[in-house]
């Protein structure tokens, strides 16, 4: 049989209310009574049912976080940073992955919903954010991360993935390459189509700089290495003389099917970059220039963000915070 709150209140010869502050880390209760509760918890083996507590309250102290891909180092960073704003603040955090699958994503939100979560983060699968506002007004928090909410109800933290996209290209140019290609997909999601609008733009500031688009289905190493292949078999004055792909594992991708090969080098036969600076990057054989997204601070500003909506009752203002990537050079973009 569990122990209970009656259980320690006696143990420790106090009333249940007294144990019930000293266990709320209340500031009114005697010293000498908050050892004789902590004495009698010690003994008795007391840990506290916080299910009922919440179940008073109406809500949970954890939070949920879904992303779209919880295999991507990146996400990995973003949570981490997440969990970090969380424990400080003596929350859980409840880790799902909606798989770029909006069905899915809606089912994992109503579950957080039913299990009445303080609050939810997610990166959201589609572009129209209306199912996030309806659960907004039912009373739970939401905070949209990696990408800017185009809904000004909604609160966001994102990168400016344009600036991004433009700061690779500019940087590919500058190291003297001027057939580039971008790698990335699928087209119709929005971080991608903000890396390609910057890459674009880089690339019509500069007349003899052509840009290509080699399209994607996903973001993973497998599909690199099908655009890796696709590169190394075409003859010299076709294939590109620097690719931009639209996040690392790409890259990696890419980088395993040419060292696989055998024949061409990187970057000798064409310059790589990738995007968000995973910890892979600056460790593969050869490492890895990219574009810095500060995944960690990304999610502890959307903890701090949904902590001060949820205590405000829905008076708190909505934020669209919007952080600068940043150009990380490495060995895989040396000039030519």
């Amino acid at each position: 049989m569990s122990v209970t709150v009656r259980d320690v209140a006696r143990a420790a010869g106090v009333s249940i209310g007294t144990v019930s502050n000293v266990l709320n880390n209340s500031q009114t209760v005697a010293p000498e009574n908050v050892a004789k509760v902590q004495a009698a918890v010690k003994q008795l083996g007391f840990v506290r049912n916080d299910a009922a507590r919440q179940l008073r309250a109406g809500r949970s102290r954890s939070i949920g976080l879904i992303v779209q891909d919880v295999r991507n180092p990146f996400f990995a960073d973003l949570a981490r940073g997440a969990e970090d704003a969380a424990i400080e603040n003596q929350l859980g955090i409840l880790v799902a992955d909606s798989d770029e699958n909006q069905n899915r994503e809606k089912l994992l939100l109503g579950l957080f919903e039913e299990q009445r979560v303080l609050g939810v983060l997610v990166t959201p699968v589609e572009e129209s954010l209306g199912y996030l506002v309806d659960m907004k007004n039912r009373g739970s928090a939401v905070v949209v991360i990696d990408r800017k909410s185009n809904d000004k109800s909604i609160s966001s933290v994102s990168v400016d993935d344009t600036a991004g996209g433009q700061m690779a290209v500019d940087h590919l140019i500058e190291t003297g390459r001027t057939r580039i290609a971008f790698a990335g997909g699928p087209l119709a999601d929005k971080q991608i189509g903000e890396r390609l609008e910057g890459a674009k733009k880089a690339a019509a500031a500069n007349p003899n700089v052509s840009l290509e688009i080699l399209a994607t289905s996903n973001l993973t190493v497998l599909e690199g290495r099908r655009i890796g292949e696709e590169i190394i078999g075409r003859p010299k004055e076709t294939r590109p003389d620097a690719v931009f792909a639209a996040n690392d594992l790409l890259a990696i991708g890419i980088l395993q099917a040419v060292l696989m090969s055998g024949s061409l080098k990187i970057p000798n036969d064409f310059a790589l970059i990738g995007y968000d600076d995973i910890s892979f990057a600056e460790t593969a054989i050869v490492p890895l220039s990219t574009v810095r997204q500060p995944s960690t601070e990304i999610g502890l500003q959307a903890v701090k963000l949904l902590i001060e909506e949820s205590e405000s009752d829905g008076g708190a203002h909505p934020q669209q915070i919007v952080f600068q990537p940043a150009l990380v050079i490495r060995e895989s973009t040396k000039p030519a």
